[in-house]
């Protein structure tokens, strides 16, 4: 298969993006192409343009294509194995270092049809007693498949998806219902389903595990960059992150410390990837504990503007997730002086602007820089540089953001075109 993208097939994922709001476009595209020809051969088209026309005269496709491309693979305590480590060891130790009366939150991520969060609720629930786990646990699973939490929510299940389930945690946590056994409601009330998508949505703050197994495993190396990020900002310090079996997760070595390698068992030692910490609370509002500073944490780490901050030494101090990934920027980077790193100067020099920002007290910008990388297309940029002012000092650093209106600027050359004809 050609290494080259095929330019047919990126439009096709881009229809399917803007019609139905679904964004594969940072999934491994041998997956991708496996099970879109599947789907091409189901409804007797050829060609990624026929197949497109297709969706847009059939719209039920649509329901069809999403379900082959996400196959929900799961079942309760699948790989045993891994299960075993995170009772006998993960969870007593979590709740070691939590106060005793804290609340433990846990995030199961890509849930499908809700077997595991309801696995790791049962093991909770053991492990803490019926009624510290209902006034202490919540478990937070998220899907971008609604009709996958639809089913998690309803919560009943065939013997033969139980099969696995020890029979003694049967008999205690399920309940005939409706032909099933359906998961205890009373101990149900504490799991919160929800739509989220890795690749798009903010993350789950303060978490304490996070299960997300054999989904980042469709994402592409750039993209699991991102939710690997994403997943180190909602982890608490020492928080667990259990992956599946068949992923070697490559991309988060520098954000997570191995806790049980052959488990794929990760744990977040606070010390594996300073690039993600966020700006100092001085250059934040003076909030209260708990009103908001965590919030702005997270707006300022997932925003869709590239941003950076540098100190009043000239020292690389800040960088959020966007700007990470558009500058290649990495935890080594962090502390040190700007002028050593290539985008100081590249795409613009903003050692100038901040020379300038600093004498004039005031924003410096500069419009319409063009900026290409490999394999990426050219793009504009606003770039802006502002002054930051710290408490006791009246130039604490920059602020320094690069908008991009790519899009803009496309409009208004097809404009000028258009007018020129």
């Amino acid at each position: 298969m050609s290494a080259e993208p095929d330019p047919e097939f990126e439009q096709l994922l881009e229809f399917v993006r803007d019609a139905r709001g679904f964004d594969y476009t940072g999934y491994r595209r041998p997956t991708l192409l496996r099970r879109f020809d599947k789907r091409l051969e189901a409804v007797g088209v050829e060609g990624w343009a026929a197949y497109r026309a297709y969706l847009e005269q059939h719209p039920e496709e649509f329901g069809e294509l999403f379900n082959m491309i996400l196959i929900n693979v799961t079942g309760f305590f699948r790989d045993k194995e891994t299960w075993d480590v995170v009772a006998a060891e993960v969870i007593p130790q979590m709740l070691a270092a939590r106060e005793e009366a804290g609340p433990i939150r846990v995030w199961s991520a890509g849930c499908a049809s809700g077997e595991e969060p309801y696995t790791v609720a049962m093991l909770l629930a053991e492990a803490m007693g019926e009624q510290p786990y209902k006034e202490r646990v919540k478990i937070y699973a998220t899907d971008v498949d609604g009709d996958a939490l639809a089913e998690a929510r309803e919560a009943t299940y065939t013997a033969k998806q139980l099969a696995d389930v020890p029979e003694e945690l049967r008999e205690r946590y399920f309940q005939p219902a409706n032909g099933g056994f359906a998961f205890r409601s009373d101990l149900r009330r504490s799991v919160i389903f929800g739509r989220n998508d890795l690749h798009r949505d903010p993350p789950i703050s303060r978490v304490d595990l996070l299960v997300s197994r054999n989904t980042l495993m469709y994402f592409s190396p750039e993209i699991q960059e991102r939710i690997l990020s994403n997943f180190y900002f909602s982890l608490r310090r020492g928080g667990y992150l259990v992956v599946g079996k068949a992923e070697a997760l490559q991309q988060g070595r520098r954000h997570f410390s191995p806790y049980n390698l052959k488990r794929r068992i990760f744990v977040k030692d606070g010390e594996a990837e300073p690039a993600f910490h966020l700006p100092a609370p001085a250059l934040l509002p003076d909030l209260e504990p708990g009103t908001g500073l965590e919030f702005g944490d997270a707006a300022f780490e997932q925003g869709p503007v590239a941003q950076l901050v540098v100190d009043d030494e000239n020292r690389l101090a800040v960088v959020n997730l966007t700007a990470r990934v558009l500058f290649d920027l990495k935890s080594k980077d962090i502390g040190r002086a700007f002028h050593e790193l290539e985008v100081s100067y590249r795409p613009v020099d903003l050692r100038t602007l901040i020379d300038q920002a600093r004498q004039e007290q005031r924003a410096a910008t500069v419009t319409d820089v063009r900026w290409g990388r490999p394999n990426a297309g050219e793009r504009s940029f606003d770039v802006s540089v502002a002054p930051l002012t710290g408490m006791d000092a009246p130039f604490a650093g920059v602020s320094i953001t690069f908008v991009d209106v790519t899009p803009y600027r496309s409009l208004e050359g097809q404009l000028d075109r258009t007018r020129r004809e």
